[in-house]
């Protein structure tokens, strides 16, 4: 009894205030809303003011004067609602815009929303339930499966485009890792470049039907013409695959320096022998790789595929296959944190997961172009989270190393 009266003394006396009390007794969000509309209204109208002059107030020099409202739209919360729009007019009867509606009636944040919850995996369906409330009073629009599609497919349509054609001129790239991601019956190639600093970047996407010479030709001729510079000593650490390491070959010639994804490479041979022996070839070829000497490296792999030959040709063959090339990064001499991230495509495989969190919410597939829209759109969400690669300060090692190579190229080709 003793704080209703205190409580009730302090509203008589002004001590708590009244509207404080109104907030406490609504929904706070509708309270919020109610009173930006509140603020708009006044902020349009106080806009009017400048142009127009006083309301009521008899001005024979004015410009401009008022002429009522018009029915308009602006964007809140993911959506579009209905707002009266003040009218001004000149002399001529012109209408001049407000500068404060343009500001609000834009239409990228409410297109920046809807491409953003699609990417949190909220379907279009949901999308309206996604939003938070805003309060009966306000008509609103713009949240239907099919406006919410379209505003997605506008938006990343024009991103992707502008995405895939932007220039590379000022990209540097010491390390391009090129990999592969399957989504329904199509692949992509993605080439992701790691720069002297450690720094990760999305250099292209390429659609075709298989990780094939061609495409993976394609996606290296397309970063050339866009400005990316062939004529230096580059690491390219690429999956198993033959046909990729030709086709950076045909491109690159004698400046690519070729590391097979050593992941890829025990998995290629351990597949094609029997379980019993899985283990221990497993076991042998991880030891191998966990060396730091090259030589040494290489000379167990090929003890392994000596020992293997007899009872499994097939995987035998498989390791001796590019098997140079799987131990490329132990010649560099580099810190062994960043030896080891060049001698996988680990680091594109974690792309590469983020991409397939993103298609994987889609149940039906209408054509290339769509997925290359959906996979070019997780690509540029997934790279705004990029750090620099651990071991980076070896970077720089690994570039004087190249350099060095280079020379060491320059100077047979001279001496021939």
């Amino acid at each position: 009894m003793k704080d209703t009266a205190k409580r009730e003394s302090f509203e008589e006396e002004g001590t708590l205030p009244l509207r404080l009390v109104e907030v406490v007794r609504q929904d706070l969000r509708a309270f919020v809303v109610s009173q930006g509309m509140k603020a708009l209204a006044e902020m349009l109208e106080e806009e009017r003011a400048q142009l127009c002059g006083p309301r009521y107030r008899h001005d024979p020099e004015r410009a401009c004067s008022r002429a009522g409202y018009a029915p308009g739209e602006l964007v809140m919360g993911g959506r579009r609602v209905s707002v009266p729009r003040p009218r001004v007019r000149d002399r001529e009867g012109h209408e001049i815009p407000l500068t404060s509606w343009d500001a609000f009636g834009e239409e990228d944040p409410l297109h920046e929303r809807a491409v953003r919850q699609m990417l949190l995996g909220v379907s279009t369906r949901k999308y309206a339930r996604s939003l938070e409330p805003i309060g009966a009073e306000l008509v609103e629009r713009g949240t239907s499966k099919s406006a919410v599609s379209r505003r997605f497919v506008e938006v990343t349509s024009k991103k992707v485009d502008e995405w895939l054609a932007r220039p590379l001129e000022s990209v540097d790239p010491i390390a391009i890792l090129i990999d592969g991601i399957h989504v329904d019956e199509h692949v992509f190639l993605v080439a992701l470049g790691i720069d002297i600093d450690g720094n990760k970047q999305v250099l292209g996407v390429r659609e075709g039907a298989t990780e094939n010479a061609t495409c993976c030709r394609e996606l290296l001729a397309d970063l050339r013409e866009r400005g990316l510079a062939t004529d230096r000593q580059t690491l390219f650490v690429l999956d198993g695959a033959k046909a990729l390491a030709r086709a950076v070959r045909d491109v690159f010639g004698e400046r690519a320096r070729i590391q097979r994804c050593q992941v890829h490479k025990t998995r290629n041979v351990v597949e094609q022998l029997p379980e019993s022996v899985r283990p221990s070839v497993r076991a042998s070829m991880r030891q191998a790789y966990r060396t730091t000497n090259a030589e040494k490296a290489k000379q167990q792999l090929l003890n392994l595929a000596r020992r293997l030959r007899e009872a499994h040709p097939a995987a035998a063959g498989s390791l001796e296959e590019g098997l140079e090339e799987t131990v490329t990064v132990k010649r560099f001499a580099l810190p062994s944190q960043l030896e080891r991230i060049l001698s996988t495509t680990n680091a594109i495989e974690n792309l590469m997961g983020s991409v397939r969190e993103h298609t994987r919410r889609v149940k039906k597939w209408r054509d290339g172009r769509m997925m290359l829209r959906w996979v070019a759109t997780a690509l540029q969400d997934a790279s705004i989270r990029f750090r620099r690669v651990m071991g980076h300060s070896g970077m720089r090692d690994l570039a004087a190393a190249l350099r060095g190579r280079a020379d060491r190229v320059a100077t047979e080709s001279n001496a021939a």
